[in-house]
């Protein structure tokens, strides 16, 4: 069953240029988890000798992954933005292939959301790239009720 939230998501994904410029599609959400993938494109090489993707590109589509599982955190309320990615680059994307990137929110304050992402071409096992995250967070608020 698709949630509010994720069915939001999926229109807010869709409906941003720079994701759309990217290809991007929403292939998996959860709560606090998203999936993301893009094709591969000739417009995202980073080197033309090899054919292999911009890290940019790949850089990107992290971001967008992890700050979507952000949104799909159930306690957050709000949006979010990132406040700081730091991405390890393991090897060159394979030309050709789609890359597809997972991540999940570990840890939440009241303000700041915690994230782990991971981007892989064919082989998921062998990551393209690895990330850590954070990024702003609106914890819910649990109102008591008054009798």
């Amino acid at each position: 069953m698709t949630t509010t939230k994720e069915k939001i998501a999926r229109q807010f994904t869709a409906a941003l240029p720079f994701c759309s410029a990217l290809g991007m599609r929403i292939d998996e959400t959860g709560p606090g988890m998203a999936a993301l993938s893009m094709p591969y494109d000739a417009k995202l090489v980073g080197n033309p000798d090899t054919g292999v993707v911009h890290g940019g590109a790949v850089s990107a589509l992290l971001d967008s992954c992890a700050g979507t599982a952000v949104f799909l955190h159930p306690d957050g309320v709000m949006p979010t933005a990132t406040i700081d990615l730091r991405v390890d680059y393991m090897r060159a994307a394979k030309p050709g292939e789609r890359i597809h990137a997972r991540a999940a929110v570990y840890h939440t304050t009241r303000t700041v959301a915690f994230v782990r992402a991971s981007a892989w071409d064919d082989d998921a096992d062998h990551p393209v790239a690895t990330a850590t995250g954070t990024f702003t967070f609106a914890q819910a608020q649990n109102e008591e009720v008054k009798p």
